[in-house]
């Protein structure tokens, strides 16, 4: 094989590690996301030690709560690492806003306002918030005084339609799932 055969393969590789589309993010071929959306499946029995430290590291201490991280090497590396108790895919400005709108809540179990908002971040809506979660230049953990960072979902509508128990390419939800979205509307 001449090598400039070679060499346009390992660019497309290197290009395409998400092995699949991009979830719906609107992002262009080869764009790094800006936030991953991770749900945690699994429940806590049963759970050696250094998964649970990543896991609460994450914050996702219970089942069923899912989180938005900013998109950087390590946090790719912490999911997956933990990718046998969580789901996660690339956030987008459409699921972050719904979670933020019906799940989203502040100190004491408050639901998020307006006002709230507009007082004490740059934000005047939770669209927008939701398009800076989603794009990476605002994190959860950024805003402890008004959000907790962190949603609290029910198990989703209707079941799992795939197995708990295996990984997304093996007909399951856990590890990196194209599919997630879907699943999280049925969850909020």
């Amino acid at each position: 094989m001449p090598q400039a055969d070679v060499q346009p393969g390992l660019i497309s590789m290197e290009e395409g590690q998400s092995g699949g589309t991009d979830g719906g993010a609107g992002r262009a071929a080869g764009e790094a996301p800006g936030a991953y959306l991770v749900v945690r499946i699994k429940g806590q029995a049963d759970v050696p030690h250094w998964a649970a430290t990543t896991l609460r590291l994450l914050r996702l201490d219970k089942k069923y709560r899912a989180t938005i991280v900013p998109a950087r090497e390590n946090t790719l590396g912490m999911l997956n690492k933990v990718k046998h108790y969580v789901s996660w895919r690339e956030a987008d400005a459409g699921i972050a806003r719904e979670l933020l709108d019906k799940r989203g809540r502040g100190p004491g179990r408050a639901r998020l306002t307006g006002e709230g908002l507009r007082s004490k971040t740059g934000f005047s809506t939770t669209g927008e918030l939701a398009e800076a979660l989603a794009s990476g230049r605002a994190s959860m953990s950024s805003l402890p005084s008004l959000l907790k960072p962190w949603f609290a979902l029910s198990p989703p509508r209707h079941g799992f339609r795939r197995s708990t128990k295996r990984m997304y390419g093996q007909r399951g939800v856990l590890g990196r799932n194209e599919e997630l979205g879907e699943l999280v509307r049925r969850m909020i």
